[in-house]
């Protein structure tokens, strides 16, 4: 087992890491089941596994994975706001969908951006809230630096799990486990904050 951590140490380390990390992320707002947040903390996870040295590659990570979130976020975003009728009558198929518009309409509109942040954290809740925006033809500049935010705090929050699980409890499987437990709980409590509708 440890063996095997330190094999995806020194992959990690290597520069595919960032692009393997980057394309996942990036894809994930259009396919939600991408193990995404798995891989982030994989990489962490076997880069504190590594020497004092390989430790900047945890800031890297971090980057890669937050601005490969917020790029997938407006490719997302623009080509909803692209779709026009299709998108939106794709929406107004699903009630959920509806409400979620709603709410992010309503949230945006009173300057406030926290449903955007808890969204990320929500199985499925980026590709929502990044289409509605489009689709909606919310402009820009309210939507991207809340996804900027989120983005930040999705990438650290993801990497820190891997990272300091790893160095509390070892470069183990039960490290890796705990960590995605918590990013899983992280998603369980955003879903239920947004279903009430909780974020200003």
């Amino acid at each position: 087992m440890l063996e095997s951590f330190e094999s995806v140490g020194s992959l990690a380390a290597s520069p595919w890491i960032y692009g393997a990390v980057a394309l996942s992320v990036l894809l994930d707002v259009f396919v939600p089941v991408l193990p995404s947040g798995v891989l982030v903390i994989m990489a962490a996870t076997a880069a504190a596994a590594g020497t004092a040295a390989e430790v900047p590659d945890i800031l890297s990570l971090t980057l890669c994975a937050a601005t490969a979130s917020v790029l997938g976020d407006l490719v997302a975003y623009r080509l909803a706001w692209h779709g026009g009728d299709r998108v939106t009558r794709a929406i107004a198929r699903s009630r959920r969908l509806t409400i979620a518009q709603e709410r992010l309409g309503a949230a945006l509109a009173r300057g406030g951006g926290a449903l955007v942040v808890l969204a990320r954290f929500a199985p499925a809740g980026r590709s929502v809230v990044s289409f509605c925006a489009g689709a909606a033809h919310r402009r820009a500049r309210d939507f991207l630096p809340w996804s900027a935010l989120a983005g930040l705090s999705w990438a650290t929050y993801s990497v820190a799990l891997g990272y300091f699980g790893a160095q509390w409890m070892g470069a183990s499987w039960l490290a890796t486990g705990v960590s995605l437990g918590a990013l899983a709980a992280a998603g369980a409590g955003a879903t239920y904050l947004v279903r009430r509708g909780q974020p200003a």
